[in-house]
C-alpha cells in the first residue's frame, strides 16, 4: 500500500491535507499547523522552518516524518545535532519514544493520510497505464492545463541546458563547439545519438573549421573518425579517395577514431542511413562556418531552416551508401529533420545563452520558435491526443514529453499539479 511510503506522508504534511484536528500528541496535546514549513530534498530533517503550535506554545523550527517512531533510532537522529531543531516528529505507527542528541524527549504526533488519498494514491502509482491519471484527463479545467504546459515547457528547457553547461565547461565557455556537439548529436536522430556524439567528441570543431573551404576534407574528417573509411576491399574511387585523404588529416591531427564505433542502419528508411546523415551534416558545417553566430543573428523560423539547406556533395546524389549506386535523388534535410534539430538544438542553445548571459531576449526567442513550429508526432504525444490533450505547437509537445518522461514513467504523481488535483477531487479512483 501507497500508505506505507514516506513520500506520501510527507505530501499530507506539506499541503496540509490531514483530517481536521487529527494532530495531538502522544499525551493528547491539540497540535495545530500553522505552517508546515520547506521540504528539504537533500540531507537532514524533512521539513525546515515550520511552526506548529502545541497546546497553548507556538514552536518554531524543523519537522522530521517517519512510517514508524523507532526509524528515529534506527536512522541514528539521536545521536546527530542536526536533528537538535526538531520540534516535532510525525510517524504513521507511534511505537517509541524519540529524543535528540542533547537528550531532550521531541514531542511525536500520529499522522493520519485521509482515505480518499490513500486510495488515490494507490491508484495512480500502481495504474498499468503509462499515463496514470489517463481517463480522468479530460476533466481538467482547460486554463489549469494551459497553466501546466507553460510550466512544463520551461522546465524542460531548464534540463536540456544542465547537460549544455556540462559541456560548456568542458570546452572552455566555447559556445560553438558546444554548438557543433549538441548538434551532431541530434544528427543521430534518436538511432545513433549515443554514436554521432562520440564522433564529435573524437573531432574537436576548430579542425572542421581548418577545412571550411573543402568539403571534401570535411567529409574525410567525419566519415574517418566514424569509423566508416576501414574497408580495404571496397572499389569505389570516391571511398578510396576519401580513405587517403583521411589517413593524412589523421596522422596531420594526431586524431585516434573509435575503435567499436556502431552506427546502425537497420529499419531505418534510406534517407536516414547514417552514412547520409553524416554527409549531410559535413555539408552544414563546412558551408555555415561557425553556424551558432548565424542563429543568434538570424530570429525568424524560415531564417534559420535555411541555415539547414546544405546540399551534400554530388556522390550522395546517386548513394545512400558507399559503393552502391541509386537512382539520382536530392538528399538535402527534409523538413521533419530540420524540425527536429531546431527544437532539440537551436531552442535549448538559445535558452542557456540567454540564461548564461542573462539576456532574456534569447530565452524569449527560445520560447517563440517552439511556439511558432507544428507539435511534434510521435507516441507520447498521440497517446495524450487520445484523452483530449492536444499539442497546439512544439512548446506544447515538449512539455507532454517533459510529463510523460519526468512524472508518468517514474510515477512521481506527488509531484506533478496534475497528479495533486487528481489525489484531492478524484474518489477512490473511479
Amino acid at each position: 500500500m501507497m500508505g506505507t511510503k514516506e513520500e506520501l506522508l510527507h505530501y499530507v504534511w506539506k499541503y496540509k491535507l490531514l483530517p481536521p484536528s487529527s494532530l495531538k500528541t502522544i499525551e493528547g496535546q491539540k497540535v495545530e499547523v500553522i505552517d508546515p514549513g520547506m521540504h528539504n530534498s537533500d540531507a537532514g530533517p524533512d521539513f525546515f522552518n515550520a511552526k506548529v503550535k502545541i497546546g497553548d506554545k507556538v514552536w518554531a523550527g524543523n519537522v522530521e516524518i517517519h512510517r514508524s517512531s523507532d526509524e528515529w533510532v534506527k536512522h541514528g537522529h539521536q545521536n546527530d545535532k542536526a536533528y537538535n531543531s526538531v520540534i516535532l516528529h510525525l510517524s504513521e505507527r507511534v511505537n517509541a519514544l524519540v529524543t535528540n542528541q542533547r537528550g531532550l524527549r521531541i514531542p511525536q504526533c500520529l499522522i493520519i493520510v485521509p482515505e480518499n488519498i490513500r486510495n488515490n494514491a494507490d491508484y495512480l502509482l500502481f495504474s498499468r497505464s503509462q499515463i496514470p491519471c489517463k481517463k480522468f484527463l479530460s476533466t481538467l479545467p482547460v486554463p489549469m492545463l494551459s497553466s501546466y504546459l507553460s510550466a512544463l515547457s520551461v522546465e524542460r528547457l531548464e534540463r536540456k541546458i544542465n547537460d549544455i553547461y556540462v559541456h560548456l565547461e568542458r570546452f572552455s565557455h566555447s559556445w560553438d563547439e558546444v554548438f557543433y556537439v549538441l548538434l551532431t548529436r541530434n544528427f543521430g536522430f534518436g538511432l545513433n545519438t549515443v554514436e554521432f556524439e562520440n564522433l564529435a567528441l573524437s573531432l574537436p570543431f576548430r579542425y572542421i573549421l581548418r577545412h571550411n573551404d573543402n568539403l571534401f576534407q570535411v567529409e574525410a574528417l567525419m566519415f574517418g573518425q566514424a569509423g566508416m573509411l576501414e574497408d580495404d576491399r571496397l572499389d569505389d574511387n570516391y571511398y578510396n579517395r576519401l580513405q587517403k585523404e583521411y589517413s593524412f588529416l589523421k596522422a596531420k591531427y594526431k586524431l585516434k577514431n573509435r575503435q567499436g564505433f556502431l552506427l546502425k542502419s537497420m529499419r531505418a528508411r534510406p534517407r536516414s542511413f547514417p552514412q547520409i546523415r553524416i554527409a549531410q551534416l559535413a555539408a552544414l558545417l563546412q558551408q555555415s562556418g561557425r553556424l551558432f553566430s548565424l542563429i543568434l543573428e538570424n530570429e525568424e523560423l524560415h531564417q534559420l531552416r535555411a541555415l539547414f539547406q546544405a546540399d551534400p556533395s554530388d556522390y550522395w546524389k546517386t548513394h545512400y551508401s558507399f559503393g552502391k549506386t541509386s537512382p539520382k535523388s536530392g538528399k538535402q534535410l527534409g523538413k521533419a529533420s530540420q524540425n527536429i534539430l531546431l527544437i532539440n538544438t537551436v531552442a535549448p542553445l538559445l535558452f542557456a545563452y540567454g540564461k548564461k548571459t542573462d539576456t532574456t531576449t534569447y530565452c524569449d526567442r527560445a520560447i517563440h520558435l517552439l511556439e511558432s513550429m507544428k507539435p511534434e508526432r510521435n507516441n507520447v504525444v498521440d497517446e495524450f491526443a487520445g484523452t483530449g490533450i492536444v499539442p497546439r505547437h512544439a512548446l506544447d509537445s515538449q512539455a507532454l514529453i517533459q510529463l510523460r518522461k519526468e512524472y508518468c514513467d517514474t510515477r512521481k504523481c506527488l509531484y506533478c499539479r496534475i497528479g495533486h488535483r487528481l489525489l484531492t477531487t478524484v474518489h477512490d479512483g473511479k
